[in-house]
């Protein structure tokens, strides 16, 4: 989706395999043993707590009966923005959406064969709760926070590297990358064509994430960004990239895009964007720093 030109070409990028992706940690001095370990502990508790795909994790234990738990550390942080993205693209960004998806064929089975989509709970702001430390599921249900949750985590690993490091950083994790001091030029994958870009955008102490169709996808016109008040996939947005001061904020907006309403509050909280629509037109915000190859368009909404 994104490529990040290495901040210091000399040292060798930490590589490793988490959530389903492929990640790289780029430092000008090498991580030590105690460093990994702490990051690999840090992702493994953030999968054991949110992810889907696990039997063990809380959601999936959750999903099955419902019930109350101690809320996971990140838990307020992602459902106060998710409560912002709801309402800013009116009901069709959802985290009780996994169901949906698994319908489609995109659940923890890996089925790929799709039913009917069915819409997640419109009201989920009242089966799902979470206040004064604890996370209650009203309700069964499939928590699925893959509209923000990659880039939560990126911001976590970002600083925990930052921490016992000096100088700059990179985290990569499949195309949500934080950059921490010197700047990184990161190409915009064509989403028709991953031997292309569509431009390049320098990035510098901020993130930048991106969204597609043409990744996780599966079967005909079948992808992971659903709307969620009918569960069927978006049809009118391609691809879309955000950059903001946290990976989290840049995530969620690069969700947004694919719903009207997305770039007003990508402006309500000063998130520059890029998006693609599927009929090739380019959109970009207001003052956006993206080098774009393309300049057909800029709205804002």
């Amino acid at each position: 989706m994104s490529g990040s030109e290495p901040a210091h070409p000399a040292v060798v990028p930490w590589r490793f395999d988490a959530i389903g992706t492929g990640w790289e940690v780029v430092t000008e001095e090498p991580l030590g043993g105690a460093v990994r370990r702490h990051v690999l502990s840090l992702v493994e508790r953030f999968d054991q707590e949110w992810s889907r795909f696990r039997p063990d994790s809380i959601v999936s234990e959750l999903g099955a009966a419902g019930g109350s738990v101690t809320a996971p550390a990140d838990a307020a942080a992602m459902l106060d923005a998710y409560a912002e993205l709801s309402a800013a693209t009116s009901g069709a960004v959802n985290p009780l959406v996994g169901r949906s998806l698994e319908r489609l064929g995109y659940g923890a089975d890996y089925a790929l064969t799709a039913s009917e989509p069915v819409a997640a709970p419109a009201d989920w702001t009242e089966a799902l709760t979470w206040d004064r430390g604890i996370l209650t599921l009203h309700r069964p249900a499939t928590i699925d926070v893959g509209a923000l949750g990659k880039g939560r985590l990126v911001d976590l690993v970002a600083a925990e590297v930052a921490d016992a490091v000096d100088g700059s950083i990179v985290v990569d994790a499949g195309g949500d990358i934080a950059v921490r001091g010197a700047p990184q030029r990161i190409g915009l994958e064509h989403p028709f064509d991953e031997r292309r870009a569509i431009g390049v955008w320098a990035v510098a102490d901020a993130a930048l994430c991106a969204s597609a169709v043409n990744r996780r996808a599966w079967g005909d016109g079948l992808h992971h960004v659903l709307d969620a008040r009918t569960g069927a996939p978006v049809r009118t947005v391609a691809a879309t990239w955000a950059v903001a001061p946290t990976a989290m904020r840049a995530d969620a907006i690069a969700t947004a895009l694919f719903f009207d309403g997305g770039p007003r509050l990508a402006h309500t909280w000063g998130v520059e964007w890029v998006r693609m629509t599927t009929d090739g037109r380019v959109e970009w915000s207001p003052g956006c720093g993206a080098d774009l190859f393309t300049r057909e368009a800029s709205v804002e909404r």
